[in-house]
């Protein structure tokens, strides 16, 4: 009995699967940057707010 599902040998993979399976191996953003990106819009909200 094969140890893999038929049907999913990675030679068998089209191109387009493999460059879909090579970019999903981590995020395109981290998490951590979507994060500090809005805490940085939030602190310069309350900056510009406190100097009007």
């Amino acid at each position: 009995m094969p140890a893999d599902p038929p049907d999913t040998d990675p030679g068998d993979e089209t191109p387009r699967e493999r460059g879909l399976r090579e970019r999903s191996d981590t995020p395109a953003v981290s998490p951590w940057v979507i994060l500090g990106g809005i805490l940085m819009l939030g602190g310069l909200v309350y900056v510009v707010s406190a100097l009007l």
